[in-house]
């Protein structure tokens, strides 16, 4: 018999990390050394015990995961890095997978997708939701977006600093349609759906600086 693949659950709740910790346990194919509330801790604890996987979660407070994915490598932590998350939009699926990640699958997966998906990664092989695939190869596919233009910076920083839509539309003399028009093409642009997402993808790519309109 082959040796049971080593686990690491990195994920901010704890019913999350129960439900998984206990879904991994009852498969002989499978060994949970140990459980991370956050990146940092999961680097911590990824360095001390070396496990085969680290499932991991990419939203957690402190360190996130994008975070955490680039320390280990930067750690040389050998582990292979499979992303369960929620989310598969440009923002978290490219960071992810340029930091390092072996695979990326949504929370939605089913059981035996996600023991297969563990299993594959143990083993080198990337592995990929249906959806985040599709995404990857729509962008290999696609010319690259166009850069925001100086409008779109100009909303984004205040957006950014807590604006809201009506008050958007009085400080540049614009209409509200005319806002949202500027939001979707930046969410277009940024491949993102909301307007946090925009704001942090915005900082990641470095478009806009730590101070806002609002600081002056």
């Amino acid at each position: 018999m082959t040796d049971p693949v080593r686990l690491l659950i990195a994920d901010d709740h704890p019913v999350v990390r129960d439900g998984l910790s206990g879904m991994f346990a009852a498969d002989p194919g499978f060994e949970v050394v140990g459980e991370a509330s956050d990146g940092a801790e999961a680097v911590r604890r990824a360095e001390a015990l070396r496990p085969d996987v680290i499932l991991l979660d990419l939203r957690m407070p402190g360190m996130d995961g994008v975070t955490a994915i680039a320390e280990l490598a930067r750690r040389h932590v050998e582990s292979r890095v499979l992303v369960l998350t929620t989310y598969d939009t440009d923002g978290y699926v490219l960071p992810a997978i340029e930091a390092g990640a072996t695979g990326y699958l949504l929370k939605d997966a089913p059981r035996d997708e996600l023991l297969h998906a563990v299993r594959a990664a143990a083993a080198g092989r990337s592995v990929l939701a249906p959806s985040v695939a599709s995404r990857l190869m729509h962008r290999v596919r696609t010319p690259a977006a166009e850069p925001l233009s100086r409008r779109e910076i100009e909303v984004l920083e205040l957006v950014a600093g807590g604006t809201t839509n009506r008050e958007l539309a009085a400080r540049l003399f614009i209409s509200e349609a005319t806002v949202k028009s500027h939001l979707l093409n930046i969410y277009t642009k940024l491949g993102v759906n909301d307007r946090a997402a925009a704001v942090a993808e915005a900082f990641r790519r470095g478009l806009l600086s730590v101070h806002t309109d609002d600081d002056s």
